[in-house]
């Protein structure tokens, strides 16, 4: 794959951490060849159930770690965050039409050749099924044109036998370092995270998170069906 024939990526997901457990290998290729990134992201996961391990944070402060954490990723990947604001566990009940008329907003100011989302419907979380279909409904309504390619990543159990082979796999492997430190950043969540990678598998904890971690996979979107 050339990464250089993109000239901006946009990463639309809802969480912090989302964007490093799900696309930190693939936004290390493109930031290699020279291609800005933009994460817009969509709660400050504020809702989530892990607060370190040992614990270090509580629900008043967790959406603010949070933050903190995803500051901290930016500087490691090297991308442009923006919080669109919404809160955490509620984008399913959000107005589809009002996220996605937000997004084409951002869409049509920063032009991209190429977005990166959540596959509706395959994501698990309501909250990155929800963002991934405003996500889809956002680059829809941009003219023909203008509109970027659209990945979306579908991380169900049953995706293949849906959906068939994803279209994009990215082997993460030459910089898998990159990735594990973007993770780490994220260390409200990845700790606990990694903790139940060892303690559910036989293997020890770096080749388990390895084997989950080191392929990104994604399908393009077919605008015409």
């Amino acid at each position: 794959m050339d990464y250089k024939e993109h000239k901006h990526v946009v990463v639309i997901y809802p969480h912090p951490d989302d964007e490093s457990f799900g696309a930190a290998g693939t936004i290390t290729r493109f930031r290699e060849a020279g291609v800005p990134v933009t994460y817009l992201c969509g709660t400050l996961g504020e809702m989530g159930r892990n607060m370190g391990s040992p614990l270090f944070a509580n629900r008043e402060t967790l959406s603010e770690v949070r933050k903190k954490e995803l500051m901290d990723v930016a500087k490691v990947l090297d991308i442009e965050v923006i919080m669109l604001g919404y809160r955490d566990k509620t984008l399913e009940f959000e107005d589809r039409d009002g996220i996605a008329e937000h997004l084409r907003s951002y869409l049509a100011n920063i032009q991209p050749s190429l977005v990166i989302t959540h596959y509706p419907g395959y994501a698990v979380h309501p909250d990155h099924n929800a963002l991934g279909a405003a996500a889809v409904e956002a680059v829809r309504r941009m003219e023909p044109g203008n509109r970027p390619i659209l990945w979306a990543q579908a991380i169900s159990n049953n995706r293949i036998e849906a959906l068939g082979k994803p279209d994009i796999v990215i082997d993460t492997e030459p910089i898998f370092d990159k990735k594990v430190q973007a993770i780490q950043a994220h260390r409200s969540q990845a700790e606990a995270m990694i903790k139940r990678m060892e303690e559910a598998s036989d293997h020890s904890g770096e080749d388990e998170f390895r084997k989950r971690m080191r392929y990104e996979r994604f399908y393009i979107w077919n605008f015409d069906n």
